[in-house]
């Protein structure tokens, strides 16, 4: 596949907010963090799903707390259309808490899923969509002696569930149906996303 000039800068900006979001949402850059949405942007996560601003309020609160939940990006395909654009990029989640007194890391590799829309201002995020594939969890020291709830565990997929573990013990309200890797859940996420590119509102 091949792109003109155009295409290849539009994608090239388009990289820059999905790394900016990254970059400042997990140092606390709050001010710059709230710009790289759209106006009605929202933010569907394992323990978070409505509009961007909320999201900021509560990641704030969270982070003065302690919680860290860190991003790692890798590859990423566009689709544009115009104004429009589906960004898919690979990506890790990481977190570290307690766990029945065991201080654990969980590790969740996947894909944030992008709907951007061209403002006067830039590409800003429309909708940012968690999609969760393959997780772990290891205690921090090795020797550590851990065991789950297995009825807990089993509450939620597999592609997330020792990350929702984590969180549902923090007391976060984790979603159970976010999609994967395979699935119902994936591809209505993808014919939303065809939908979005062809003009449909969110």
């Amino acid at each position: 596949m091949t792109f003109d000039n155009g295409d290849l800068i539009e994608r090239l900006k388009i990289r820059e907010v999905i790394e900016n979001w990254v970059l400042w949402r997990d140092a606390g850059d709050w001010d710059r963090f709230q710009t790289v949405w759209h106006p009605d942007g929202r933010m569907n996560a394992t323990w978070f799903q409505g509009p961007f601003a909320e999201f900021i309020r509560v990641s704030q609160e969270g982070f003065a707390r302690g919680v860290r939940i860190l991003h790692f990006l890798g590859g990423t395909t566009i689709d544009l259309s115009g104004a429009r654009a589906v960004a898919q990029t690979k990506m890790t989640i990481s977190q570290r808490a307690s766990i029945h007194d065991v201080v654990c890391d969980v590790v969740c590799t996947g894909r944030l899923y992008d709907l951007f829309e061209r403002t006067d201002s830039g590409w800003k995020i429309m909708l940012r969509q968690g999609v969760y594939e393959k997780d772990r969890l290891d205690p921090v020291e090795p020797n550590a002696l851990l065991e789950l709830d297995p009825a807990i565990l089993a509450m939620f997929p597999e592609g997330y569930r020792h990350l929702a573990y984590l969180q549902h013990g923090l007391g976060y309200e984790v979603k159970r149906d976010m999609p994967g890797l395979i699935g119902p859940e994936i591809e209505a996420l993808y014919e939303r996303g065809k939908s979005w590119l062809n003009g449909s509102s969110i």
